[in-house]
């Protein structure tokens, strides 16, 4: 700046008002324009409505074609699925972002659902589920038809799978999650003792753990089974110590992870007890991958129970559960009629499925 540009009181002279329009001209031209951030949710919007039109025709002709072999209804279902996941998954992510996860709500609304129904199953318009007795003039193997009394069909017996499967939820479900919860707090109580005192008794749980570990898990299951009486109760036990040695691993390592933090030895240096220290200061921040990794665990309890079903160890006709309705599919009734088998397996998969799901989600956030 020259001398000449300067004011008497030292103080440089106010733009120009052609200054000012040029330097907002330039600001406005290297301002990247709105029009590709609006266009693209559009597009998206478009082929996901497109996406989601053509999967719930081909969903309605794979459940409403009931002309079409069952075969062809399969696969037109799982096309259309595709095609719904796919048109949802656009406009999920036109609405909220790329951060929309649908896999995980999905998961959500599966779990939140079957889980209200399973409450409720008694209060539901279903049919008959267990008592043979009521069922002589049910036709078997009712092929599934949605607008008919048996929305997913009949076994052999005339009982309906709609209402076997949500019955069997309410079994595998109780059984899973009071398994995960006994696991939980023994494990994970056994687990915050460790990592806190170590020495002797971490050393002391730490071979109980492995020996449990070195025991093949469907191996132990069927021990306890051929022992115990086959009832909920004593299988939610059994399935409880398989849950015990995970729980008490990942509460120990969290433990002695959270044991040397600052607010912790603020606690100790403030002459907090022992026993104050663990439940007020270790216990809330280990409880947290706790409760993740229950979730996984929950899924893999699931299959175990239906496991033992299955092969007759667990819960027995005619109560039904996800396992023993699979093995109804048994003596090449499978090919004949594949829905059999199919109903419960959608079950056990989906729910499997959403409670890993989750569970890594939350596991991916620690």
């Amino acid at each position: 700046m020259s001398m000449s540009e300067v004011t008497p009181d030292g103080a440089a002279p106010s733009p120009a008002p052609s200054e000012v329009m040029t330097y907002r001209q330039q600001t406005v031209l290297l301002a990247p324009g709105p029009v590709e951030t609006l266009e693209q949710p559009k597009n998206l919007v478009l082929i996901g409505s497109i996406l989601t039109v053509i999967g719930v025709a081909l969903l309605g002709t794979a459940l409403f074609g009931s002309a079409i072999m069952m075969t062809v209804r399969i696969v037109l279902a799982l096309v259309a699925l595709v095609f719904l996941f796919k048109g949802l998954g656009k406009l999920g992510t036109s609405k909220w972002g790329s951060q929309f996860d649908l896999s995980y709500w999905l998961a959500c609304i599966w779990l939140a659902a079957l889980i209200l129904a399973a409450i409720f199953a008694p209060l539901l318009p279903l049919g008959e589920y267990k008592d043979t007795v009521k069922t002589l003039a049910e036709p078997g193997f009712a092929s599934p038809s949605l607008l008919s009394d048996h929305p997913l069909g009949t076994n052999n017996f005339g009982l309906d799978l709609l209402a076997r499967a949500l019955f069997g939820a309410r079994a595998s479900l109780t059984v899973a999650i009071c398994a995960v919860l006994i696991g939980m707090i023994i494990g994970g109580t056994i687990g915050v003792m460790a990592g806190y005192f170590r020495g002797k008794v971490d050393a002391v749980v730490g071979i109980l753990t492995n020996s449990l570990l070195a025991i093949p898990s469907l191996v132990l299951l069927i021990a306890l089974a051929a022992v115990l009486t086959s009832n909920l109760r004593n299988i939610t036990l059994a399935l409880s110590i398989l849950c015990i040695p995970s729980m008490v691993r990942i509460a120990r390592a969290n433990t002695i992870v959270v044991a040397q933090r600052e607010f912790v030895l603020a606690a100790r240096a403030m002459g907090a007890t022992k026993w104050r220290v663990i439940w007020r200061e270790l216990v809330p921040n280990v409880l947290v991958p706790v409760a993740a990794l229950g979730l996984v665990a929950v899924s893999g309890l699931i299959v175990a129970e239906a496991s033992l079903s299955f092969l007759g160890l667990g819960i027995a006709q005619p109560d039904p559960t996800w396992g023993n309705m699979i093995a109804e599919g048994q003596g090449g009734i499978v090919e004949k009629h594949p829905f059999i088998v199919l109903v419960p397996g959608v079950f056990l998969f989906l729910t499997v499925f959403s409670f890993n799901l989750i569970g890594e989600k939350y596991r991916s956030k620690l």
